[in-house]
This record gives C-alpha cells, structure tokens and sequence, in this order.
C-alpha cells in the first residue's frame, strides 16, 4: 500500500500500519506523538489539533479529507513539472527545488519515515543512508517528464553512481559542473560518502541541494537542505 493512499479510515483503538504513517504525518506536521502503530488518547488529541488547523472536521478520525492534508506534502513534491524547453539539467534542479519546498525530515528514528521510504524504495532504517536516494529521485522525475532514459544508472551507493558515471563518461571535474549535475564528496580516491545536487557554480562555491545532511554537512544528517560548499575532495557527475 502506498504511503500516499489511505487503505480505510482509522480511528481511535486502530493498531495497524498504517496508524504508524498517520503518527509520522502528525509529527512531521508539528503535533508530537509516539510513533508506534497504536492510535491512543494522544494520537487521537493531535489529530484533532491538526485537523482544526488544517481547516478539516475536527472528527478524531483519519478520512479521506484529513489523510490528504497529512500527505499533502509529498504529494506537491511528486507534482509533474511542465518541462517549458528545460534541459535535463535543469529539471533536475526545479525538481530538487520543489522537494526541498516541503522540507522532507527523517521522522520515527535514523533513515526512517514516509520521506526516506519514498526516496529509498520503500526501505529504510540505520543502514540504509538516503543522500543517494534523494538526488536519484530527482533525476528519475526529470528523466520522466522529458521522455529521456537515465544518462547514469541510479543507485543508493554514491561509489556505485561514481562508478556508473566513468562507465559512461560523466566523471568529471569542477570544471564540467553544472546545475543538475551530481557532485560526490570523496573520501579515498576509490571512495565516496555523500552526494548532492549542484545548483549553481561559482569560482570558489558551488550551492546545492541535497538529502541526509543536516547543519554541520555530515553525510548522516536528517532532511533535505540547500548548502554552500567549496571545491575540496569534491568530484562531479555530469547530467
């Protein structure tokens, strides 16, 4: 079942998966509560202040009016973006752009919650590490909307997308940057641990967006952010 639909209207006493989801939506829209799949008092209470805010009947059930509210979020992000003579590089970016929008958060612990399950394929949790994710997604919506195959293949390892770049001729340096390309933040020369999105390029900055960074621009951060950064132990994908 997709995060994005609701599978039946849930209420008080509900333990199911999908009350979990309703719990992660409540969070990530300010209303605190336990993430544990058990709609109680708490949940119930939340829910009622979201939906008086929200501008829906304060009913204290999930319906089909409050549920697309709570996901109306990630619904703007899937939005299809008219491409008006954009090239691939482009797209990538307003697609970037409009994710970063609705400031997608992990939510219920490390590399979890609705957000990193849409980026991730449906998986999530401590080892599975999103940044990857974030800036494939993005590329894959350009991708779709142009009409055009991938020009690298998408993964969730950035050594992978550096390795599938010099297959195909994409490795590059500061030099070939470009909005919508990839940067990759390398480690060892046979090892990258973060990737981003390039947004604009400067002599000495380049600004991007990109996913799992968070204020100190570790690769283990917790939402979908723009960032500055310089050149150093920086390579490129270009898109």
């Amino acid at each position: 079942m997709s995060d994005q639909e609701l599978q039946k209207p849930l209420r008080k006493g509900n333990q199911d998966g999908q009350v979990k989801l309703v719990q992660e939506w409540l969070c990530l829209h300010g209303e605190q509560v336990a993430v544990d799949g058990d709609f109680g008092p708490a949940t119930e209470a939340a829910l009622k202040e979201f939906q008086a805010r929200a501008g829906v009947p304060l009913t204290g059930v999930v319906d089909e009016a409050t549920f697309g509210r709570l996901v109306a979020p990630m619904r703007a992000a899937l939005a299809i973006i008219p491409v008006n003579g954009r090239s691939l590089g482009e797209m990538v970016v307003a697609y970037a752009r409009q994710h970063l929008a609705q400031h997608p958060l992990e939510v219920g612990g490390q590399n979890r919650g609705p957000w990193v399950r849409l980026y991730m394929k449906g998986n999530e949790g401590q080892q599975w590490a999103w940044c990857a994710g974030f800036a494939c997604f993005c590329l894959q919506q350009a991708c779709a909307a142009l009409g055009q195959s991938l020009p690298i293949t998408a993964s969730f390892s950035c050594d992978a997308l550096a390795n599938s770049a010099k297959a195909k001729g994409r490795f590059v340096g500061r030099d070939k940057a470009a909005p919508g390309s990839f940067f990759l933040m390398r480690n060892t020369p046979s090892d990258w641990v973060h990737v981003g999105i390039v947004v604009s390029t400067g002599e000495q900055i380049f600004k991007t967006i990109e996913g799992n960074t968070n204020d100190d621009g570790s690769r283990e951060g917790f939402e979908v952010c723009a960032r500055t950064r310089g050149y150093n132990k920086m390579d490129f994908v270009r898109i």
